[in-house]
């Protein structure tokens, strides 16, 4: 499988805009370019069963973030809180930087 193209980075708050938790935002927790899912903190929320260990001998039920695709998930504009797309501009020293589509903010520091 290749590696997916994504403007989303870690860090980044986003915006659920499709799916079960569609209206739901929260901050990723980290980006699988390989399967093309994101983690977002406090979104899709799993109960995984546990099989007791030494450290837990009773084992139990743990509650985790499980993945989402990265075509349902669209980042916030930092300046009107709304989602947006992302587009990259040159700076006039060169460099690459992240910037939303609908106010022009930079969201690259």
């Amino acid at each position: 499988m290749s590696r997916v193209k994504t403007r989303i980075k870690k860090g980044d708050n986003v915006k659920v805009i499709a799916g079960k938790h569609k209206g739901s935002s929260g901050e990723v927790i980290s980006v699988d370019r390989e399967a093309g899912r994101v983690l977002v903190k406090n979104v899709n929320i799993i109960r995984k069963a546990q099989r007791p260990t030494q450290e837990n001998p009773r084992g139990g039920f743990v509650e985790q973030e499980a993945s989402l695709h990265l075509s349902n998930v669209q980042l916030l504009d930092p300046k009107t809180g709304t989602p947006t797309r992302i587009a990259y501009r040159l700076q006039d020293d060169g460099t690459k930087v992240r910037v939303a589509v609908k106010s022009g903010a930079q969201l690259d520091e």
